[in-house]
């Protein structure tokens, strides 16, 4: 097994979550922009409306991506309900009641809840370094709560929504860890069209007011970008390297978002603020400095997923030998050795 095999999912994975990390990043100041004046659910349909846009249009063939399945339903249902439902309306409300830059930086909080319930559900590894990484985003997260307190209660109960989101997405993030083997396509439509259809109907019960049809348009596009395409960027970094290695990744996220809503002109920033940005910007450093390797064991693995052959874990053979990814179920013999790895779908072991 080269070395190139052992270090490509990192890799992939590091610059899959980035990506993710930097259209979700833009979108938070633009949902803030031009969602003013606009419902909280209304403006969750639209956004997921378009993310739904995007996953129709990227679902994969049967012989390139795992079909999602009747099993799938019940998880896919708990994503939309804390992705594409409680996150987003309590971000769009957020946003509406405090600063682009503090709610941006604030979504970092989004990469602790993943890693903790990562770690909790999956047993996912985190070592010191990582705890220590955590520390200092929780500090972060504290220094941000305490500056909006001290700017008024509007901006605190804003803040606190904003903490709500990530909650939210943090659970999302970590039930969509099982689902990073089917096709993201089909999990992103099915998510984002579940979370459009009860928005709606939520706003049409509290009778929101229609949005105007240019700010209806932006955020369906900003949908497509930040919410779909990020997703879909998303899923594959879990599927590359887990979910709690993914969460920090994309904590990089808000830094941009930040930048951005700066960039924008808001100027709400404060040096406790600019304080709390840098103890979260430590921890996502911290947190990618992590590395893990020893010996350990494969056991016999039966599933199904998107894979190649010059990966270093995809020896089986077919009567022709396909080029480039495809699925199809096939088995991992047992199997002991040593290297540095990530908890991927073949490095799930305990420790």
């Amino acid at each position: 097994m080269t070395a190139s095999h052992l270090s490509l999912p990192a890799v992939k994975g590091g610059l899959l979550a980035l990506l993710a990390a930097a259209l979700f990043g833009l979108s938070t100041p633009l949902v803030q922009h031009f969602g003013q004046g606009m419902g909280a659910f209304t403006t969750a349909a639209l956004l997921y409306a378009g993310a739904a846009a995007v996953g129709f249009a990227t679902r994969q063939r049967v012989e390139r991506e795992a079909r999602m399945v009747r099993a799938d339903l019940p998880r896919l249902l708990l994503m939309a309900m804390f992705g594409a439902l409680i996150g987003p309306v309590a971000l769009a409300w957020g946003l509406q009641h405090t600063g682009g830059t503090s709610a941006s930086l604030m979504l970092t909080l989004e990469a602790l809840f993943t890693a903790l319930l990562a770690r909790l559900l999956y047993q996912e590894t985190m070592d010191r370094r990582v705890w220590a990484a955590m520390l200092l985003l929780f500090a972060g997260g504290v220094a941000l709560v305490l500056d909006q307190g001290r700017s008024g209660g509007a901006q605190l109960w804003g803040v606190l929504a904003v903490l709500v989101a990530t909650a939210a997405w943090g659970i999302d993030n970590t039930l969509s860890r099982a689902l990073a083997e089917r096709d993201p396509g089909q999990v992103v439509l099915g998510k984002a069209a579940i979370g459009a259809v009860a928005a709606t109907l939520l706003g049409r019960l509290l009778q929101e007011p229609a949005p105007a049809p240019a700010s209806a348009v932006i955020l369906f596009a900003v949908g497509a970008t930040g919410y779909g395409l990020s997703l879909r960027f998303y899923l594959l970094a879990q599927r590359a390297f887990g979910a709690a290695r993914t969460g920090s990744v994309f904590a990089f996220a808000p830094f941009i978002g930040a930048a951005f809503a700066i960039a924008l002109g808001d100027r709400s920033g404060t040096w406790v603020m600019a304080a709390g940005g840098v103890l979260m910007m430590l921890g996502v450093v911290l947190h990618l400095m992590e590395s893990h390797g020893h010996e350990h064991a494969h056991e016999r693995l039966a599933h199904e997923h998107a894979h190649r052959h010059d990966d270093g874990h995809h020896d089986h053979t077919h009567e022709v030998m396909p080029s480039g990814a495809h699925s199809h179920p096939h088995v991992h013999e047992p199997l002991r050795h040593a290297h540095a790895h990530v908890p991927d779908a073949h490095h799930r072991h305990a420790h």
